[in-house]
């Protein structure tokens, strides 16, 4: 009888080891870095990753290529041609915060992507987006734009949730952000950043809102390649000015506290 009773218990201990380790092995990621449950209701399923990497590729102005590691392409703010050497993209997905030429070039993108607008009525309105394109969930923020207004005029943020890594694109917005707009953005790791002055922010100010969402890396936009302004935003800061247009950002590598990318758009000289 003894001889029985070791046997069933040593058949449970392995049982029980067995369930230990699958469960062990099935331990889910964290919550998705971009934000707080709170904030998440209501955006659909997420996607997650062992490992979230990302390119970001810089066209000039506000325009930018996001390519998740899962190959899901997003231009942002493409720009009509004229300014920078216009560039053969394609995406499956385009953001427009503004209702400009200079924003809103969609049909220089290629590969028939989904088009999500920040704004409606022709830029009188604010258009609320959230939608999951393939591994990446995207929703706007809305902001104002054109700090030479006390209230300024609309304009959209969005932000980019790859499941760990979340980057937001701010537009060209011209204030600081109050409460309800830093908890839309939730936990930013890259902050595409307006410095130019005048329709958007100017260097002291965009030092301000980073101070705000205290994101892991700044890529300066909107500056019109003004080495004046790359250096009133840099100063004080850790900064890196990179002889490429593309940075690749991986999660586990992000630095602490904040520092800055200067990314090169193609045919612009050294900012040096």
């Amino acid at each position: 009888m003894s001889c029985l009773r070791h046997s069933r218990s040593r058949r449970y201990l392995i049982s029980a080891l067995a369930l230990l380790h699958i469960s062990l092995c099935f331990i889910p990621p964290a919550q998705a870095g971009c934000r707080d449950l709170d904030v998440a209701r209501g955006f659909g399923s997420l996607a997650y990753a062992a490992n979230v990497d990302a390119t970001i590729q810089y066209f000039g102005h506000n325009f930018f290529l996001i390519t998740t590691s899962k190959g899901t392409r997003i231009v942002a703010d493409p720009l009509g041609p004229g300014w920078y050497p216009n560039p053969n993209v394609a995406a499956d997905v385009v953001t427009v915060g503004k209702e400009m030429f200079n924003h809103n070039a969609v049909q220089i993108v290629q590969g028939n992507p989904l088009i999500l607008r920040g704004l409606k009525n022709y830029g009188a309105d604010w258009n609320l987006v959230s939608t999951t394109v393939k591994d990446t969930l995207i929703y706007s923020v809305p902001i104002h734009q054109n700090a030479d207004f006390i209230q300024g005029i609309h304009g959209a943020a969005f932000v980019f949730d790859t499941g760990l890594l979340c980057i937001a694109h701010l537009g060209d917005l011209s204030q600081k952000l109050n409460e309800q707009q830093i908890k839309a953005f939730g936990k930013v790791d890259i902050a595409l950043t307006p410095i130019g002055g005048g329709r958007t922010m100017g260097p002291d100010l965009a030092k301000e809102v980073l101070a705000q969402l205290k994101p892991k890396i700044a890529i300066p936009m909107h500056h019109r390649d003004n080495p004046y302004l790359l250096k009133q935003f840099a100063n004080g800061m850790k900064a890196q000015m990179l002889n490429t247009d593309t940075l690749a950002v991986s999660k586990d590598a992000l630095p602490l506290p904040t520092e800055i990318r200067i990314l090169q758009p193609r045919g612009v000289m050294n900012y040096r």
